[in-house]
């Protein structure tokens, strides 16, 4: 982030606004909102300051801007639209340490001013760190359809209980459930429909019935799909917002992570080629342990859990200990990765079946079905074989398909970092070799490969091939 988001009590506290024009009128009336005492600096006001001058609302000094006027200032906002005065302004501020805003000029800003959604006491801000405000306000304008104004009526409801609610509950994590049901519940529906009196009503039944009881551990097995964050299911967006524990892989990037509930725990099990920060057998223990004692856990896996994820094996063991899961797929590897390259895996041209096998190597061995996956009119989508590609590549060959089989390795799929290299079974281990491809990859073996050309819509790196 270029800029720390921040709200500022400036209530009572006095602000300067430099400039006399249009835009210094809006900057000014949205401080006099915030309770703030204004002094605007500028020979002479443009009309729009009419209203604020006739009921003195604002001070206003005719004078030049010199530095001492900063004296006794808590902020300042410059909307001269002059370069040397914004320049001065802002090198004076910085001298004193205050707040600085110049309009359009993001190089001279200590805070950048934000599009606002008021729904008081609740409050959003959208920006871009001044780079494209109009962005800003187009993403503004299409949250403002998506909140209703009566939130604004849900965070009061909410804050005349806040000290009760505090005072019924002892273990904090109880107290967020209870607040999510609420504020995702009847309640809720009550206040948007203008029953507000119901609403206060039933959230006083809630509270009186609930118990201070520990809250009840569950875990949340959650597929994080192939890197893109935009390929999460609207269910694994809400289960990683609510957990209060993060159990998450090295495949799970940190856009994804990010989405995750800000203060939840976070602990990393991620396992690599010779580097198991834990052992499978640790992992699911803990996952038993964090439920048990009352925490709501997130157990965020790359791709989709049951496909060479063994999640099977971490819920098995919660189902043996009686522990609560859920199961939300993933779109796996295979299938994101593979419509990101423009590589469909079954094509009634070239092929008609498909088949996912891991080419994780073990003892500089790979033990597959060779037979079963050198048939012809068969797309082989092959998981972590990067390391084992020429022993892939060989025994393909040795057992029946061509030399000259199309076959593709895609690094980082759908990510803006993907990388496709398209080669044969006998080319693409070098190919790889040579263009420094690392993991995450996956591998495609089969005559769809040869539609990348064609259908590869998602362009970002394409490495040399041939």
């Amino acid at each position: 982030m270029n800029f720390l988001p921040l709200f500022m009590n400036i209530r009572g506290q006095r602000c300067l606004v430099v400039g006399g024009d249009e835009t210094a009128a809006r900057k000014t009336g949205m401080l006099l909102d915030c309770g703030a005492l204004v002094t605007v600096v500028a020979p002479e006001l443009t009309s729009h300051f009419s209203d604020l001058l006739e009921q003195q609302k604002i001070n206003h000094c005719r004078t030049a801007f010199e530095p001492q006027l900063l004296d006794e200032i808590a902020l300042v906002i410059c909307a001269s639209g002059d370069d040397a005065l914004d320049r001065a302004v802002s090198q004076a501020a910085n001298v004193r340490h205050l707040p600085v805003n110049v309009v359009d000029k993001p190089e001279l800003c200590s805070f950048i001013l934000p599009a606002i959604i008021d729904r008081s006491p609740l409050i959003i801000a959208v920006s871009s760190g001044g780079t494209t405000p109009v962005l800003a306000r187009i993403l503004r304008a299409r949250l403002e359809t998506l909140i209703p104004s009566s939130y604004g009526r849900l965070a009061d409801l909410a804050a005349r209980f806040r000290e009760q609610v505090k005072q019924k509950f002892s273990h904090p994590p109880k107290r967020r459930i209870f607040w999510e049901e609420v504020l995702q519940g009847q309640v809720a529906e009550l206040v948007y429909a203008g029953n507000e009196a119901g609403a206060e009503i039933e959230l006083r039944r809630q509270l009186e019935q609930a118990t201070d009881e520990p809250p009840r551990g569950e875990v949340y097995l959650v597929g994080a799909g192939p890197g893109n964050p935009d390929l999460l299911t609207f269910r694994a967006l809400r289960l990683m917002q609510q957990a209060d524990v993060v159990v998450y892989d090295h495949l799970v990037v940190d856009a994804v992570l990010n989405m995750c509930r800000r203060d939840a725990e976070r602990i990393y099990v991620g396992k690599e080629r010779a580097n198991h920060t834990m052992r499978q057998e640790s992992i699911n223990q803990l996952l038993v342990d964090l439920a048990k004692s009352g925490k709501r856990v997130l157990r965020l896996k790359g791709g989709d859990p049951f496909i060479f994820g063994r999640g099977g094996e971490e819920i098995e063991l919660l189902a043996e200990n009686r522990v609560p899961f859920q199961v939300v797929p993933g779109i796996t590897a295979a299938s994101g990765v593979a419509s990101y390259a423009g590589i469909p895996l079954t094509h009634r041209d070239y092929a008609q079946s498909c088949v996912f096998v891991t080419g994780h190597l073990k003892d500089d061995s790979v033990n597959l079905d060779w037979n079963s996956l050198a048939r012809p009119n068969q797309t082989v989508v092959i998981y972590m074989g990067l390391l084992g590609l020429p022993v892939l590549c060989r025994e393909l060959i040795a057992h029946g398909l061509p030399a000259d089989t199309p076959t593709a390795i895609i690094q980082q799929g759908t990510t803006m970092n993907q990388r496709v290299l398209l080669g044969t079974l006998e080319t693409l281990p070098t190919l790889a070799g040579q263009a420094n491809f690392t993991p995450p990859t996956l591998i495609i073996v089969g005559h769809v490969v040869k539609l990348h050309e064609k259908l590869a819509w998602f362009r970002t790196e394409m490495a040399h091939s041939s």
